[in-house]
């Protein structure tokens, strides 16, 4: 069953008002990429939007509840995206914009609760039980931040109110569009049995037809199954584990912001690149520099190092291969991860099919400053580290375009 057919398929019971003891908030941003794209484009709103590439290569960034309304959902293939909505809009994904409407939204979460979990670009958990005497009620508070979203950032959002994450997260969901739930306390039970077993955290299509063999489709039934029949099925922790949030029980806790695990970037190419082809390779290798340069960039930013380099290649069956290599040091300089990266792409591509997408991920991530910086005893390397400091300053008071590395230009006119 998919997203969207548990949606439907939801019967909530009554639920009550009071929201005493909810202090847990899930603020999910409405079809976000979307919805930020429409701010420049209003006369775009009520019509169907995809956010991905027009050629129709790669997957929907995001796509508008209209869209959505013709089978349409995120991570589809453009392809078949554009053939379920032929008359949708179709917008180029521009990722700084996403970025800096997402740091928009975490600093107004941030001004409301000193606990806020983000869990990705567009949605965040809030323990507002220390705002409660300078804001108000749980609900309250959720008013406030939609008002706030809504009036200074023109984007809309759906906040789920309950006592414990998993309850205001699919409360959230069930919120959309730009809406609000609150599951009051004495409630909860009762809300969670009255759902689909497929809308529990960890319960994916495979687990759902292994707890459909034995009789178990909905959450009131996988709260009465004994647990060592249920144990026999999906094994003891998952049993005891399923169970415990079929019962309401919190397993996880906010905790505030986490440091990040990892930063990547990768792009899918237009055609399927030749790896044998001399053209073709060299558009490889320039792509896979490029996209050294973005995480690199990220990672100065955040005053960040990171340990290991991984290389990711995406073929045209859509086989993915991942290559790492961890580094004596930690680094933040494009042209360490660059050369890291380079024998990890000719070891990918051996397999000699076409390419379909590159990418770059750097982990084993550490603030800088306690890591110190890579000692090569090359001048020519701490020639080019300082350049990458002074394009940084540059490219923030300038723009991304201001200032290009000169392999990179000339790799493009190469293979163009």
């Amino acid at each position: 069953m998919s997203r969207e057919q548990l949606d439907r398929a939801t019967s909530l019971p009554e639920l009550g008002s009071d929201d005493t003891g909810c202090a847990v908030l899930h603020v999910d941003m409405d079809a976000f990429f979307a919805a930020v794209e429409l701010r420049d484009r209003p006369e775009l709103i009520g019509r169907p939007v995809i956010i991905g590439r027009s050629n129709g290569r790669g997957v929907v960034v995001s796509a508008t509840y209209e869209a959505r309304a013709a089978s349409v959902h995120s991570a589809m293939p453009m392809g078949r995206a554009m053939r379920s909505c032929p008359n949708a809009v179709i917008i180029e994904p521009s990722r700084g914009k996403y970025t800096e409407a997402s740091a928009q939204v975490m600093t107004i979460l941030n001004e409301v609760s000193a606990k806020v979990d983000a869990v990705s670009i567009d949605e965040a958990f809030l323990d507002v039980s220390g705002a409660l005497r300078t804001f108000g009620s749980p609900a309250v508070i959720a008013a406030h931040i939609r008002a706030r979203m809504a009036s200074e950032l023109r984007l809309p959002c759906s906040v789920g109110v309950a006592a414990v994450t998993m309850v205001a997260k699919i409360a959230s969901t069930l919120a959309k569009p730009d809406g609000m739930l609150v599951v009051p306390v004495a409630d909860t039970v009762a809300f969670l049995h009255s759902l689909p077993v497929g809308r529990l955290w960890g319960v994916g299509q495979k687990s759902v037809r292994a707890l459909d063999s034995i009789g178990v489709t909905t959450v009131a039934e996988l709260a009465s199954i004994p647990q060592a029949r249920l144990a026999h099925t999906i094994g003891k922790s998952a049993a005891a584990r399923l169970q415990a949030l079929a019962a309401g029980q919190e397993l996880r806790p906010i905790a505030g912001p986490t440091a990040e695990k990892s930063i990547s970037s990768e792009r899918t190419f237009d055609v399927d690149l030749d790896p044998h082809d001399p053209v073709d390779a060299g558009k490889l290798e320039t792509a896979v520099r490029a996209e050294c340069e973005t995480v690199a960039a990220r990672l100065r930013q955040a005053h960040l190092t990171a340990s290991t380099v991984t290389v990711k290649v995406r073929f045209e069956d859509f086989r993915t291969l991942d290559r790492s290599h961890t580094l004596a040091a930690p680094v933040d300089s494009s042209h360490l991860v660059a050369a890291a990266a380079k024998p990890l792409l000719t070891q990918a591509l051996a397999r000699g099919q076409h390419v379909r997408l590159v990418g770059v991920r750097c982990s084993g991530l550490a603030p800088a400053d306690s890591t110190g910086h890579q000692l090569t005893f090359d001048d020519a390397a701490e020639a080019k580290s300082t350049a990458e400091v002074v394009m940084d300053e540059v490219v923030a008071r300038f723009g991304p375009q201001a200032v290009r590395r000169a392999s990179l230009i000339k790799g493009n006119q190469e293979n163009s």
